[in-house]
């Protein structure tokens, strides 16, 4: 029988104290897996269906054979996870800025973590996700320049509400058209985000990559015992759209 609350790790970052914990929720009678940054909640896994959605969602627009994805944001590795669950996949690179949350994975520290670091075909990365977006030599530190079918990230709360205030030209124009760069004709970025829908936003993205929609994602909340909607946003290029 497992202890109700126990911290796996703590670690001072460069933007916080980072901690694992795991803790009994009696209410359901399961173990929950949490990382926090600070007093903020990065990921549980009791709520995982919107960042199993960012693949599903991501991969089933996309299409095709021998997909190369980046995932930005590591977290608890289901969306890594749902990812690698497609045969069509054939190269994963994981980037997150925090070496803790990359090591927890390759320890064994977090369930999914020898499932991900045993798949061939997945790699992780540390780095920071948006400086490597708006770079030319972009996310592939073996393959400058490298090219890839479906960027996804799971990195803010929304585009609006952010870990890091650095991280907001992102999300603007200029932002989204140096992370297409980095896609293949046809590409998908793929965004998760905690909020409700953003007109705004959505525009934004078809204003740059030519197609773009929001999929709220709406599961019950089993602590209280209501419904949820958070957001999945897919952009897309063009079939003949090199950029």
């Amino acid at each position: 029988m497992s202890a109700n609350f126990e911290e796996l790790d703590y670690c001072p970052t460069s933007i916080g104290p980072l901690s694992l914990r795991r803790r009994k929720e009696l209410k359901l009678g399961v173990d929950v897996f949490e990382i926090k940054l600070g007093d903020e909640y990065l990921m549980s896994s009791l709520f995982t269906v919107s960042e199993i959605a960012l693949a599903e969602l991501a991969l089933g627009t996309r299409g095709g054979e021998t997909l190369d994805v980046v995932v930005g944001g590591l977290g608890l590795g289901y969306t890594a996870k749902a990812v690698l669950g497609h045969e069509t996949v054939s190269s994963l690179l994981v980037v997150d800025f925090l070496e803790p949350v990359i090591e927890w994975h390759r320890t064994g520290l977090l369930p999914l973590g020898p499932e991900l670091t045993g798949d061939p075909r997945c790699r992780f990365r540390q780095g920071d996700f948006f400086v490597l977006s708006g770079s030319e030599a972009g996310f592939d530190p073996d393959r400058p320049g490298r090219k890839f079918d479906a960027i996804l990230a799971d990195i803010d709360h929304s585009p609006e509400a952010l870990l890091d205030a650095g991280n907001e030209s992102f999300y603007r124009p200029d932002g989204l058209r140096r992370l297409a760069a980095h896609l293949r004709p046809g590409g998908v970025f793929g965004l998760w985000s905690d909020d409700a829908p953003d007109a705004a936003f959505t525009e934004r993205l078809a204003g740059v990559f030519g197609a773009a929609r929001a999929e709220p994602v709406t599961f019950h909340n089993p602590l209280l015992d209501r419904p949820f909607t958070q957001t999945v946003y897919i952009a897309q290029l063009g079939s003949g759209d090199e950029r």
